[in-house]
Parts: C-alpha cells; structure tokens; sequence
C-alpha cells in the first residue's frame, strides 16, 4: 500500500517550528528565525534539512547540548572581521546575525568576513549566503559538522560534510546559488534512503571495515556508534576518481570554519562527558559578504553573469538531456512551486512532528 504524502503550507510549518521552539524557552526572535531556516530548506527541495531536523533540535536543548537561552558575544573584532562565541546555542540565530555584521562591514569596507565558535548544526548554509543577494554582494558560507567522512586511504571518519555555500548576483537571470557538501552525499540523504528502506548508492559510503555499502541503516548506525567507516569524499574513494580532491575542500572548510575561530575541529566535535553524555557539538562557521563594486562596476557584473549564465544554459545538450540548470536555479523554482502546492512530508516526518507536539504539549500542527 502506498503511503499518503500529505502537504503542508510553510506557514504552517513555520508557526509549528517557532512554537515548538519557544515551549524549550528559546526566544522568540530566536525560534522564528531557525524556523525560517528550516523551512526554507523544505521549500527549496532540501528535506534533509528540513523540519525532519526539528527532532534533533528538540533532543539537542533538552540534553543539554544546545542552550535555548544562549548570548552569543562578539569576541574579536577589526573593520573587516570579526569572531562571535555562539554560547553553545542553536546554530540558524549566531549564523543570521554573523551574516549581518559580515554585510554590514562589507557596506562600510567593501569585504567582510565573519568566523563562528562554539557553535550548534546551523541547517542549510546556502541560506546565509543569500542573505548577501539583497545587497547585490557575493556571499560565502561554510561550515564543519560531526565526524562522518573518511578521508583519502582512511578507514575511519575524521571530518565532516563541511558544505561550502556561494551565492552570487545577476541582473535579469536567477542568481548563482552553489550549495554543496564535500562529501559523495550528506548525512540528511542517507538518513532519507535509510526512511524510505532503500539500498543507496554503493559510491556513496563504507562500512565499518572500510568497503563499499548500499545498507543506510548500517551507516547511520556505525556513524551513530562511531564504530568505523561513514561517508565518502567528493570523487569517492579512491584518488584515480578525485576523491583527494574532495577530502582537500573539506579540510580547507575545517580550517576556515573551526581552526581559524577557535572552534572545535575533526573528531574533536560533539564531545560527550565522563558520564556519556552529550556536550555542547563546538562547530564553528565562517561567513562572508563581497561588494561587487569594489572591484568594477555592478551593473557592468550583472550583465555579465547574465551573459555567462545563458551561454551556458543555450550550449549544446546531451541527446538525453532537455535542459542545462545553473546552480540554484532547480531550488528556485522548486521553491515557487511549493509555495503555492505545500511542502510534502514523508509520513515518519509528519509523524515526529506530531509526536514533538504530544511530547510538549502542543495542540496537532497540521
């Protein structure tokens, strides 16, 4: 029997997320801004980062791994950067407000970079760095995340998906919106296969003697356990594919996201206590806002992106291709579309969501 995928406006959604949070005491401001984050990443075809995340961060304030009430502080500071200490709190407010003052000092300086520690799971990292196409700015954002990804001849993981967002302007055309893991695949995905019951890919991940598996429960149990394997790096294992590669932009994210603030970096992330409790994960972020026209003229720019975006979308196509997408452009109109439609949620997510409510004692969300 097929399972009945039910629709649900954003609204809707985000007014369930927002008060789900605000029952664990996170502020108000706080709760609709990680609502926001969440949502949007639903609406842009992102489920992996979706409100399926709500589960995570309900257990994560209620452990005692992430503080409802954190105040992040401003801990370093020059008239290009600075470095936030996001008191251990949920990653989406540090992120929007490191993203703000990354844009305010490129107003002022025409470049502004902003590095987060002490930080929590902050959802998709394409959101902040569109943040910047209100101001017609280029916007970078990265991330380090738990140890799942093995490196290059390793058989045990030491680093995270550590995705790198890039979000550029254009004039009549849709922006350049690259978001992206370092990783084959992200943990979100592998966890949607292991929901769906369906083998996955065998490029995507190893088990825990190293080789090569189509099982995502087995993985996210191994990863859950730390028992060995986790994910594989962009072009795979092996360097003849360009899995060197892959592990070589990881590591510069881990540098840029957690070395450079001061945050915890490889398997030092998500510590536990003497008694196996869960800590505070300790990730950091790094974020960046680029005015275009401290190099040239913006108008002359956007022409240009313009340019460049359709002579890539006209070359010619593979027989079996109907169309050439630019990065963001599929989440884009994914978005427009859901908008209108309602988000669909898999029936266990639906489910986990009602079941948050129960838990805290919040009328049925939808």
């Amino acid at each position: 029997m097929k399972e009945t995928i039910e629709r649900v406006s954003a609204e809707e959604l985000r007014a369930f997320c927002t008060g789900a949070l605000e029952k664990l005491h996170v502020p108000r401001g706080d709760a609709q801004v990680t609502a926001e984050v969440l949502v949007e990443a639903d609406l842009r075809g992102i489920d992996s980062h979706g409100v399926a995340r709500m589960g995570r961060y309900v257990s994560g304030i209620q452990q005692g791994m992430m503080r409802p009430n954190a105040k992040p502080k401003l801990v370093h500071e020059t008239s290009n950067t600075g470095t936030i200490d996001a008191d251990a709190g949920l990653g989406q407010p540090v992120s929007h407000k490191a993203m703000e003052l990354a844009i305010e000092k490129a107003r002022e300086h025409s470049l502004g970079f902003v590095a987060v520690k002490n930080s929590n799971h902050f959802g998709i990292a394409g959101f902040y760095a569109m943040m910047a196409l209100a101001e017609d700015m280029i916007g970078i954002c990265t991330t380090n995340t738990e140890v799942i990804v093995v490196p290059t001849f390793a058989r045990n993981a030491l680093l995270g998906t550590n995705p790198i967002a890039i979000a550029v302007p254009s004039g009549k055309e849709r922006p350049f919106v690259l978001d992206m893991s370092t990783s084959t695949v992200t943990r979100g995905k592998v966890e949607v296969y292991a929901r769906l019951e369906k083998p996955m890919p065998l490029n995507w991940a190893t088990d825990e003697e190293g080789l090569a598996t189509d099982d995502p429960a087995r993985v996210i149990q191994n990863i859950i356990q730390r028992s060995g394997g986790g994910l594989l790096p962009l072009g795979g294992a092996l360097e003849e594919s360009g899995g060197h590669k892959g592990y070589g932009m990881a590591l510069a994210v881990e540098i840029f996201s957690a070395v450079l603030p001061g945050a915890l970096y490889a398997n030092r992330v998500y510590p536990k206590g003497e008694d196996g409790k869960p800590l505070p994960s300790g990730i950091g972020h790094f974020f960046g806002a680029i005015r275009i026209d401290a190099f040239r003229s913006k108008d002359e720019f956007k022409d240009d992106m313009d340019d460049l975006i359709r002579r890539l979308k006209t070359a010619p196509k593979t027989r079996e291709a109907n169309r050439i997408y630019i990065h963001g452009e599929k989440e884009f109109e994914h978005a427009e579309q859901l908008a209108k439609l309602g988000i669909p949620l898999n029936p266990k997510v639906a489910e986990d969501l009602r079941g948050i409510a129960r838990q805290l004692g919040m009328s049925k969300p939808f």
